[in-house]
């Protein structure tokens, strides 16, 4: 299947760039990647209809940094929990989603253009969206992102790219920095009465801040637009990622804090690593007929991975999809009903790792999957200022594998949830919204968590007792602007049952990941903007997160490993777009535990940096960011363990399941538009 996907995407990206000739842009003194503000405007309109958590991020809030993965896009959404592993390697958490994963991402929906790059079973690799890429994206938390059919804890990320209508022209950037880093994108725009196009490609190298970390990338995303009707528009989409990673490992709580650099032994002889190589194609058609509008659409997905770890994990999966959405409004009433179907076949096998390359192999099964939904919504303004929402998503789907060589057994197993919502948004006036929510979510388990190694000797096979993750949220908060002021603030209590984690295995724990009885998830989510003038605007985000067992069997009331309970962050930008500056901090007062029976924590840390820009000459801007100014060694990411070994113990081997923050950085580079 590589071969094959390889093989098209030089041609797709050959004959979008040729439809997407260069065409003069209206606003020629902007070197951001996008021009017109409608697609930002519109979405944050969206956004403010939502009875919770919710906010947009714009191009526009992350144009001076140097963009390696969604963390250098999301710092400052409000309660979205980003730590860097290695490269574009992150955790993404919101609301403590998919905690006990140490890689990859559980717990939430990433969505590209509307449409989901998470595999049939719900998991994914986030390094598939191509953040520069982007012309905006939207975050739902919680079950806020019901609008795009996601139903689990953590909710939504959408990233939007530019359409030839919304990016008109050539854009050229060019980034530079430590590391031996090397960064570039070129793209094109153009529009007509009936017809648009966009294209962009952009590709990236670096050694990394530590050992074995070398990466490079390829990406090319393009667009076409046709206006069939008044009524009638259509637009086809394509994406083309080819990624090579090296794996550094993680390191002990010692090594990260005095030789961040090394990596660990296993991943060096091993030639670690994580290579993608996709292919997705997609479809949106719209509808309009003024008070009913309708989307349909289809996509698929070509994936293959290459993953020398452990043993070498090779894969090729083919995920095929499609999704429909209606909206009614008249009057004081708008209705909602959407659903997707997303169905996938993974070739997966496993080979003994030879530096890197295969030796025996060792497992060889086809992985079958599908998770589907159906969800709807109905809004109801009794009076001016109120709005009444309710909704609900029914999803099912199942997990199924079939074994051709291993020890390994066949097995399956299916599940389905109905989870509702209910809201109110209050606005008082129109820049000022109170808004409240109480809701279900579900989350089912992915192949990892399905198929684990259960007895004497371990054999893997089904986990036919594992559940889905439930939970029942309430939330509540405000958001809105006043004079110099704007804010975004949420408070939410989330009661789970069920949710994934680690545990000891005995009679009634037949896996290492299982279900839990009860625990808590409750925080805060703030964001706090003051622009007291033209020239000077202080942003802010601060995160609360108290994550417990409840009485666990094993666990207690023991707090949940990996997030911190206080993040803040904090950004003051000073000067015009001819020319300023921007220093920020990172604080992290006190560290997160690293296991389940809070045995270890890790020290909290504060990071400084800074990014500045200038305009050099007329549609030519020039930007540098510098990060960790004072090189500061800390631990960013941790591998949840049951219980890690102290520091201090000598007796016992050290756990090794500690990322060390980023190390000092500069990058620069030039944006030009023409």
């Amino acid at each position: 299947m590589k071969t094959r996907i390889q093989g098209a995407a030089p041609l797709l990206a050959l004959a979008t760039c040729l439809v997407a000739a260069p065409a003069h842009a209206e606003d020629a003194d902007s070197t951001i990647i996008v021009t017109a503000p409608t697609a930002t405007d519109a979405a944050e309109a969206r956004a403010a209809e939502t009875p919770g958590g919710t906010d947009v991020v714009s191009y526009k809030d992350y144009a001076d940094k140097s963009v390696v993965s969604l963390r250098d896009t999301l710092a400052f959404s409000p309660g979205v929990y980003l730590q860097p592993r290695y490269g574009q390697e992150v955790r993404i958490s919101i609301r403590g989603s998919g905690l006990s994963r140490g890689f990859h991402m559980r717990g939430l929906t990433l969505l590209q253009d509307g449409v989901p790059i998470n595999l049939a079973d719900d998991n994914g690799d986030f390094q598939e969206l191509e953040p520069i890429f982007f012309d905006h994206l939207e975050v739902y938390r919680g079950a806020n992102a019901l609008r795009f059919g996601a139903g689990t804890l953590g909710g939504a990320v959408n990233g939007v790219t530019p359409t030839g209508r919304t990016a008109e022209g050539f854009y050229l950037r060019g980034d530079v920095g430590s590391f031996d880093s090397y960064r570039g994108l070129v793209s094109a725009g153009v529009a007509g009465d009936r017809v648009d196009a966009w294209g962009a490609i952009s590709a990236d190298t670096s050694n990394g801040d530590r050992d074995h970390v070398q990466r490079r990338s390829f990406r090319f995303h393009g667009n076409v637009g046709l206006k069939l009707s008044d009524v009638v528009s259509t637009r086809f989409y394509a994406s083309y990622n080819d990624i090579k990673q090296e794996i550094p490992g993680a390191l002990t709580y010692n090594q990260a804090l005095t030789t961040p650099r090394a990596a660990s032994a296993a991943a060096v002889a091993g030639d670690q690593a994580r290579d993608i190589v996709s292919l997705r194609l997609q479809n949106r058609t719209s509808f309009d007929w003024g008070a009913f509008k309708l989307d349909v659409g289809g996509f698929v997905n070509a994936k293959s991975l290459y993953h020398p770890i452990f043993q070498v994990i090779d894969q090729d999966s083919l995920d095929l999809g499609g999704f429909f959405r209606a909206d009614y409004a008249s009057g004081p009433v708008e209705v909602t009903l959407g659903g997707e179907l997303r169905r996938g076949k993974t070739r997966a096998r496993q080979f003994v790792n030879i530096a890197g390359r295969t030796g025996a192999l060792l497992f060889d099964a086809d992985q079958r999957a599908r998770t589907a939904n159906l969800y709807g919504e109905v809004r109801v303004r009794p009076i001016e200022q109120l709005t009444l929402i309710a909704g609900g998503v029914y999803a099912d789907g199942y997990r199924k594998r079939d074994v051709k060589l291993s020890t390994s057994l066949d097995g399956g197993i299916d599940f389905n949830a109905f989870s509702p919502k209910f809201g109110l948004l209050f606005e008082p006036s129109e820049t000022v919204q109170f808004f409240a929510n109480y809701s279900r979510s579900a989350e089912f388990p992915g192949f990892g968590e399905v198929f684990q190694n259960i007895g004497t000797p371990p054999v893997s096979q089904v986990v036919s007792t594992i559940r889905p993750q439930r939970a029942w949220t309430a939330e509540v908060g405000t958001r809105g602007k006043t004079g110099i002021v704007s804010w975004d603030l949420a408070l939410y209590r989330s009661t789970l049952k069920g949710e994934m984690l680690q545990f000891t295995t005995n009679a009634s724990i037949p896996a290492a990941t299982f279900n839990a009885d009860r625990t808590l998830h409750q925080g805060v989510e703030a964001a706090l903007e003051i622009a007291p003038a033209d020239w000077l605007r202080l942003r802010q985000v601060y995160t609360y997160s108290d994550f417990r067992f409840r009485h666990d069997a094993e666990f207690g009331d023991n707090r949940l490993p990996v997030v911190p309970r206080h993040v803040y962050r904090a950004e003051a930008r000073i000067g015009s777009d001819a020319l300023h500056i921007a220093p920020n901090v990172e604080w992290v007062p006190n560290g997160p535990f690293a296991d389940y029976r809070n045995q270890v924590r890790t020290p909290g840390y504060a990071l400084l940096g800074v990014t500045g820009g200038a305009r050099i000459a007329e549609g030519v801007d020039a930007f540098v960011d510098v990060r960790n100014i004072t090189g500061k060694k800390a631990i960013g990411d941790i591998s949840a363990v049951i219980a890690a070994t102290s520091p201090s113990n000598t007796t016992s081997a050290a756990s090794a399941i500690y990322y060390p923050v980023e190390r000092r950085a500069v990058s620069a580079g030039i944006r030009a538009r023409f």
